[in-house]
């Protein structure tokens, strides 16, 4: 059921014991939401803890350094930044079925909790969360302002997604003037400094960028043996997917990368395709300009179907 910010504060006044669920491959937005939300809770006098799948990227220890670790048996049960319970790894076992509270803002949310807060609209959850604390006359903590800019910086690609409305950039002048906080130091470890293999790794995909489709479809393909060979993690590879639509003819674009057991698909759109709905008939979702799938099998005939898939939309 989707719900507007009066029934979320209703519930959020009312529940205890929380659990906060963030989506696998965290990034700095569902970071920064499910450690916002954390602050939050805390401010109500509830007790919570946020939890992943994957452990988070070093480089955000400064927003989950506390919080993560709290030993409980949850009452509540809250989602933040997850459109499908299938993002939640092996969450989705334990709680996909129970989540009585999800905040997001993706167009693709599958409704699966028992009230969802949805603003299509926004650049980010953490801009929904922020809207939601000041609906509720909650006073942002130092360290919830950081989560917030944060998540909405990098949804955001520091402001320059389509993503970006008046309301973001509000949103960030309001942090910016009241809280200490180095947002240049943020904005560098987000966006600019890189790790010696992450830099070869950058090199090696320019040249292993593939096109399709006269040019309108561009591929990049990472395999675990090659982040081997590099010394590249896991955490390393975001960012990379709006690689795929530099090149000055591309309309789509898709970044692959192995994991443990299937490949994680970032599609990007350049223009006025909508990379959501191709997604969707993979089993996926996300933004219009921004979407994700999960597909199995061999990277051969993974790329078909992603052709496929892309030449029936355009």
């Amino acid at each position: 059921m989707y719900i507007g910010f009066s029934e979320a504060e209703t519930f959020l006044r009312n529940c205890k014991d929380a659990v906060i669920i963030t989506h696998r491959n965290p990034d700095g937005d569902c970071i920064g939401a499910g450690f916002a939300m954390k602050d939050i809770l805390e401010q109500l006098g509830i007790r919570s803890r946020v939890v992943c799948h994957d452990d988070f990227p070093k480089r955000y220890e400064f927003l989950t350094e506390s919080g993560a670790d709290e030993d409980f048996e949850p009452q509540a049960i809250i989602s933040v930044d997850v459109a499908d319970t299938k993002l939640m790894g092996k969450y989705q076992e334990i709680y996909g079925d129970r989540v009585q509270l999800c905040i997001d803002h993706h167009v693709s949310n599958k409704n699966y909790a028992e009230k969802t807060l949805l603003r299509a609209d926004a650049s980010a959850a953490c801009e929904v969360i922020y809207d939601l604390a000041e609906f509720m006359g909650l006073t942002i903590t130092n360290h919830c302002a950081m989560c917030l800019y944060t998540g909405i910086a990098t949804d955001s690609g520091c402001f320059k997604y389509a993503c970006t409305t008046p309301r973001t950039h509000e949103i960030v002048a309001r942090i910016m003037r009241g809280y200490d906080i180095d947002f240049a130091r943020i904005n560098r470890y987000m966006f600019d400094v890189k790790s010696v293999g992450r830099v070869k790794l950058e090199s090696r995909l320019n040249e292993m960028l593939e096109t399709y489709l006269d040019g309108k479809l561009c591929i990049i393909a990472v395999t675990r043996d090659m982040m081997s060979e590099l010394g590249v993690s896991d955490d390393e590879l975001e960012g990379f997917a709006p690689l795929t639509i530099q090149y000055e003819n591309a309309e789509v674009g898709i970044f692959i990368r192995q994991r443990a057991d299937d490949y994680k698909c970032s599609f990007r759109s350049a223009d006025s395709v909508n990379v959501s709905e191709i997604c969707e008939t993979l089993g996926g979702g996300g933004h219009a300009k921004a979407a994700g799938c999960n597909v199995s099998g061999n990277l051969d005939d993974i790329k078909k179907q992603l052709v496929e898939a892309v030449e029936k939309a355009l």
